[in-house]
């Protein structure tokens, strides 16, 4: 979009950078997507221009295989139950699956995000566990591939959530 306005408006990007005081480096980090840009900062760079950006929010279901949408409502189980205490039961499981599945996984970006996992459990970094196991972002649902949460539902619990996965 940044782009797009910066042809429309025939604006340079070191042009861009005397308009609004953000360094030409950084523009060309947005426009390559190597820097992330967020709304506010789109929309001042975008008010330089003469333009504004709307942003529209509306709930979307997004595209999920049937194995990551059963793997994501059994993540999401597990999230309802995390909490202080839960992490500190589960973790002798949790560090087993991780043995287990570090003699297995192989290839990127699996090896990465058991690391990943290995260092929220080791943090016991509670948001952002919650949001592993509920998010549907594409990084999300590749890290629950190589989750080391196996075996923390109870047999019922894990047949309740599979009575409604289908």
């Amino acid at each position: 979009m940044l782009r797009e306005v910066m042809l429309t408006t025939s604006t340079t990007q070191s042009g861009l950078s005397r308009l609004s005081g953000v360094r030409q480096p950084s523009i060309s980090g947005f426009l390559s997507g190597k820097v992330d840009l967020s709304d506010d900062q789109l929309d001042r760079l975008l008010s330089c221009m003469g333009f504004r950006l709307e942003v529209v929010r509306r709930p979307i279901v997004p595209q999920l295989t049937r194995s990551e949408r059963r793997s994501w409502q059994l993540h999401r189980r597990l999230s309802s139950l995390l909490n202080r205490e839960s992490i500190q039961g589960w973790r002798p499981t949790i560090e087993r699956n991780m043995e287990r599945l570090s003699g297995h996984v192989t290839g990127q970006p699996h090896e990465r995000n058991l690391q990943r996992w290995r260092g929220l459990v080791d943090r016991g970094d509670l948001p952002d566990l919650h949001r592993v196991l509920t998010g549907l972002d594409r990084d999300s649902v590749e890290m629950r591939e190589v989750s080391p949460m196996g075996g923390l539902l109870t047999q019922e619990q894990r047949s309740e959530v599979m009575a409604v996965a289908g």
